[in-house]
């Protein structure tokens, strides 16, 4: 077991908490992370770029002038793609660029990034919070008591309106709960603060899969 320090808002050390190995020390399989950041970038592409080929473009079908006797080179009508305002060559079209990736595939990339934080020292605990109303001013407290700069992801047990607003204005400063975190965000962000019941949860969650497939291969 490892045991990391759990913090108030304010900074101070509450008490300590500890976390299995198999969720902290795993093995971190950068082949796996890579693969589940190229599909999460791909998937949040639109596709929508569209050009026109020479059937699509406005203007006539008629050849401009005979094709010998004029001195001049060899043309075709105006929608010719070497000609201005003619048509596209092999130009893109809509398209879908989603990558399919196996649900365990993805598991394993957020497990392996998260461990990579935990053993970099790079994640930290903190007492589960809420604020009253939105306010920008405290969350900025809050990252100045944990002495945090940069891009800071409070990952939440659940979800909190208040403190998503309150980090909207901050620059390099986000918010999300734990079962939409991704490989992408964790390795964005400099510094992950996981609140007790979203580490308990992604522990009780890779934990529980790591066994799993550990029996399964087993028998």
């Amino acid at each position: 077991m490892a045991s990391f320090d759990v913090y108030n808002t304010s900074g101070e050390t509450l008490r300590q908490r500890e976390l299995s190995d198999a969720f902290v020390n795993a093995t971190v399989n950068r082949a796996v992370i890579h693969q589940c950041v190229v599909a999460y970038l791909a998937n949040q592409r639109r596709g929508t770029a569209s050009t026109k080929t020479r059937g699509e473009v406005h203007g006539s079908k008629r050849k401009l002038y005979r094709q010998k006797g004029t001195g001049r080179a060899r043309v075709g009508n105006s929608r010719s793609p070497i000609r201005v305002l003619g048509g596209t060559i092999f130009g893109p079209i809509p398209r879908s660029y989603r990558q399919y990736t196996p649900k365990k595939v993805r598991r394993m990339g957020l497990h392996s990034a998260l461990a990579d934080k935990f053993q970099n020292g790079d994640c930290i605990l903190i007492e589960d919070f809420t604020l009253d109303r939105p306010r920008t001013k405290d969350m900025t407290r809050i990252l100045d008591g944990l002495e945090l700069t940069g891009k800071v992801l409070f990952v939440l047990g659940q979800p909190e309106s208040n403190i998503y607003l309150s980090v909207n204005n901050i620059p390099g400063v986000n918010s999300c709960t734990s079962n939409t975190l991704n490989v992408y965000d964790v390795l964005w962000h400099d510094k992950i603060v996981l609140t007790e019941r979203s580490a308990e949860e992604l522990e009780g969650k890779f934990v529980q899969s790591t066994n799993g497939s550990s029996t399964t291969e087993e028998s």
